[in-house]
């Protein structure tokens, strides 16, 4: 099977022969807080997608460290501390920042903006994009597995 999408580090590996279910350019305070970008491109693969070639060799952290118990782990490499993915402990999706996790940004474009709040005062996108306050209003969580 070819692996369309690849990604990782130098010891953990992570790719997919599936296309991801969602593709957008987040605003929101979290990815603000966890990777110190103004946005994030974010992608989402259905969980059994995205392929992790050493599950052993990863740590895992809260995403949210104002909401512990939420269903995002950040996943880092164990060895060298390198971003790998987010993974849902509801195992619906998995979840890359191309630019932070190994993958090739150009081969996932961001399709729309998400999590846009225009009280925070940050100008509106303004490249042709659609912009939500949340996720695309078509999309559909997948099942838990």
């Amino acid at each position: 099977m070819s692996k369309k999408y690849a990604g990782g580090c130098g010891h953990i590996h992570t790719h997919s022969s599936n296309d991801p279910i969602d593709n957008h350019t987040c605003h929101c305070s979290v990815c603000k807080r966890v990777t110190g970008q103004e946005s994030t491109h974010v992608v989402f693969f259905n969980h059994r997608d995205l392929t992790v070639d050493n599950l052993e060799g990863l740590d895992r952290q809260p995403f949210n460290d104002q909401n512990p118990d939420g269903p995002l782990e950040l996943c880092t490499c164990a060895t060298c501390g390198t971003p790998i993915m987010l993974d849902d402990k509801q195992r619906r999706i998995r979840a890359i920042v191309p630019n932070l996790m190994g993958h090739d940004p150009e081969s996932l474009p961001p399709t729309y903006h998400a999590f846009f709040d225009e009280s925070t005062g940050a100008p509106r996108p303004d490249d042709g994009r659609p912009v939500y306050a949340g996720l695309r209003p078509d999309f559909v969580w997948p099942p838990s597995m």
